[in-house]
This record gives C-alpha cells, structure tokens and sequence, in this order.
C-alpha cells in the first residue's frame, strides 16, 4: 500500500455507518411496499424483516473478508486474490458489480428528479427530469472530488436527518391512521392462514434488494481508522438500523394508507397517505426524505463504486486511465466516468430494466462471495455453519426472484441475459489482455 493511502484516515463509524446507510435507503423502500403490500398485504413487516436477516448473513462474508483482506476493491479484490489463477472470474464480476452501480446510481438520480418536481409545473417534463437527476450527478461527484472528510460530514447529515424525519411520519402515521391496532392485528392473523409461505419469502427476497449497499463501507477502507473494528460495527449496525426504519415505515403506511390505495401508488403512495393524514406538511416531509433518502444513496454509491472501478483498472481489467487517483487518494477518473455513464442510462431511458439487473446481480455476487468465503474460512475465522447458512440462504433467495422474475417479467429476464453476455464479453476480453501482457513479460 502507498504511503499516500496510508496518510487519510478521515471516516470514523459514524461516517461510516452513514456511508452504509446511505447506500441502503434509496427509494427501493417505497416501490417495494407496493410490490408487496400487493402480494402478502399485512405481513409486509415481516417479509421485510426476513430480508433484512439474509442481508444479515450476505453482510458475515463480506465483513470477514473484508477484515481479512483491508482491500478497497472490496467484492472484486475478494474473488481475485482467493482465485488468483482465473482472472477471467475476478474480471467478470469485477464487471458485474460496476454496471450493477452504474444502474443504481442513474435510478437514485431519477428518483431524486422526480420528487423534487413532483409539485411543481414541470412534473410531467421528462427532459426536465432528466436534467435535474443529471445536475444532482454532477453535484455529489464534485463534492466527492472535493475531499473525503468533506463527503463523510455532508453524509452524516443527510443520512441521519432523513432517517429522523421518516421515524418521525411512520409514528405520526400510526398514530393517526384509519386502522386501529386491533384492526391491523386482526388483517394481519387473516393474511397470514391465507398466504402462502412461497409469496412471504419471494417478497423478502425482492426487499433483499433494498438492503444492497451496505458492502460500500468495505471500498472506504483505506480511508477509514480502525477497520479491524470499524468494518463489522458498521455493515452490522447499518443493516440493523436500516431493518428497523424499513418496518417502522411499513408499519405507518399499513396504518394509514387502505391496502388498496397503497398497491396502487407505488412509491408515492406514503407522500399522499401523508397529505391525508397529518396535512400538506406531512407530504412535504415524506417528499423531503425522499430527497435525502436518494441524495446520500447517490453520494454513498459514487464514493465506493468509483474506487472499486479505480482497483479493477490498476489490475488492468478496465482501461487504464480509470486508475487515476490525485494527492488525496481520490479516483478522479473513475469519479467523472460513474457519473458519465450513469448520466448516459437517464438519457437512453429503461431504467426499470436496468434496475432488475442491478437486483438480481446484488443477489448472485453476495452469493459468490459467500461461497469465496466459504472456500478460505480458516483464514478468515469464519463459521462453517454460518457460512454454509449464508450459501443456502442466498441461493434461494437467487432462485426466487429469478422466478419471480420469470412469471412476472419475461422480457426483462431477457434483457438482463443480453446485458450478462456483453459484460462478460467485455471482461473476457481485458482477461485476455492482461493474460497475453503477463506473458509478454515472463
């Protein structure tokens, strides 16, 4: 490691944690009620609180490895120095992770677009959506040029002041909602003789998506203190902090909003079931959480995805110039080019599409470094048991959203295979690069 590396450590827990929970509460957390709410109705918090538990168990090998390794390039670097003979495995992943980032970080952009000119005139303007997600893009990827400590305390205050304001409506909710506690008791025993146990753990599987982020903490490493201690306390308490506000704000939409109006709208079902409920401040409040929920998910999402694709370029498997890094250790390029792509997929639209890809890729590369996990555990001090846990608990979560995906959405399913072969593609062929250039100079 560089002296330059080892000079910046400006991220304690708290950033660090802000970090994980920024990456985390994005606006997955308000389409996914609908989803559900449509599927198992009251048993929402429980669905969303099974996720959270295989988040739980994705989180165990990422944070052995991670104190194992101390290495920023974090799910790629894992798989690429436990496997050091097939670098077509590190390359490909490598590759799966960044696009996976890239669509998160365009539809975080595209959420953030929406609220903001949800009340406004140009509500239904598409290209002044688009302009206002490419402007937050070039905002939090300047402050991220900016300076690290700078980036961690916008962080902290965006992400605690979001997750404030959306404990403060759920419990305003519950409080004034149009279902009493006996009657959500009550929907709740009826929903749960007539659902099917396959439906509760297909929606945990899709909620798993909303808990993808947390693994960015691991990509600060070198600019955090402490990761010995750091890493686990904050993937581990992010996650808890994250399961817990996820079911407070199922919680308070099952109490205030009918199940009816909840399926429909989606994810802005809460702003108006806030508007009804608690007033036009309510949905004002709704809509600026919102705003910050996206805000530090783009923030948190550009610090560690840029220096994941800065690790995979010095490796040689991304063009090279991605591998920039100026005094402060900052990967300028990779930086800029994030931003550049995720600002291309606004522009070309199917961000729906590309979202499903970045879900389903969250599952698949947790599972694999699981299982990366599971091959070297005497040097990480894993469990076995833990371990093996992980495997079968991410495996199926795997199998049931790709037949969610099947039943529900041929087409993406489709789009997601041709977008799978071009990455790979893509990866094989700077594998092959960087195999030839090793030979050449043997």
């Amino acid at each position: 490691m560089s002296p330059i590396r080892k000079r910046h450590k400006n991220l304690g827990l708290v950033e660090l944690i802000a970090i994980a929970v920024g990456g985390m509460v994005g606006g997955g957390i308000f389409s996914i009620l609908g989803i559900s709410a449509a599927m198992i109705g009251f048993l929402t918090p429980i669905a969303i609180i099974i996720g959270g538990l295989i988040a739980m168990l994705a989180a165990y090998a990422y944070v052995k490895l991670g104190v194992y390794y101390k290495d920023e390039g974090a799910t790629y670097s894992f798989v690429k120095r436990t496997f050091p003979d097939k670098p077509i495995a590190a390359a490909s992943i490598g590759w799966y992770v960044i696009f996976g980032y890239i669509s998160t970080l365009a539809l975080y952009s595209y959420t953030f677009s929406s609220y903001a000119i949800s009340s406004t005139a140009y509500a239904d303007n598409e290209w002044i959506r688009k302009a206002v997600a490419w402007a937050v893009i070039a905002i939090f990827t300047i402050i991220n040029l900016w300076s690290v400590k700078g980036m961690g305390r916008i962080e902290d205050l965006m992400v605690y002041t979001k997750l404030i304001i959306l404990f403060i409506i759920s419990v305003l909710l519950m409080e004034h909602g149009q279902t009493s506690f006996n009657e959500f008791v009550h929907h709740l025993i009826q929903d749960a003789e007539h659902a099917k146990l396959l439906h509760i753990l297909i929606v945990a599987s899709i909620t798993f998506v909303a808990y993808e982020g947390f693994q960015l903490v691991i990509n600060a490493v070198n600019e955090m203190t402490n990761p010995e201690k750091n890493i686990p306390r904050a993937i581990y308490g992010a996650i808890i902090l994250v399961i817990t506000i996820y079911v407070v704000i199922a919680l308070g939409a099952l109490f205030a909003i009918p199940l009816e109006n909840l399926i429909k709208g989606k994810e802005y079902a809460l702003a108006s079931g806030a508007s009804k409920v608690i007033g036009k401040l309510g949905e004002a409040l709704v809509i600026f959480s919102a705003l910050l929920a996206t805000s530090s998910a783009i923030s948190g999402t550009v610090f560690g995805s840029s220096r994941q694709m800065a690790v995979i370029a010095e490796d040689g498997y991304m063009p090279k110039f991605l591998a920039k890094r100026n005094s402060q250790n900052i990967p300028v390029n990779a930086l800029i080019t994030m931003a550049l792509l995720a600002s291309t997929l606004i522009l070309v639209g199917g961000l729906r599409l590309i979202l499903e890809f970045g879900s389903i890729t969250f599952l698949i590369v947790s599972l694999l470094v699981a299982i990366t996990n599971y091959v070297i555990r005497d040097k990480t001090k894993s469990s076995s048991y833990i371990s093996i846990l992980s495997i079968i608990g991410l495996t199926m979560g795997a199998i049931l959203i790709l037949y969610y995906e099947f039943t529900h959405k041929l087409d993406q399913m489709l789009f997601i295979i041709v977008i799978y072969i071009l990455l790979t593609i893509g990866a094989y062929w700077y594998a092959k690069l960087k195999k030839r250039h090793l030979q050449n100079n043997i």
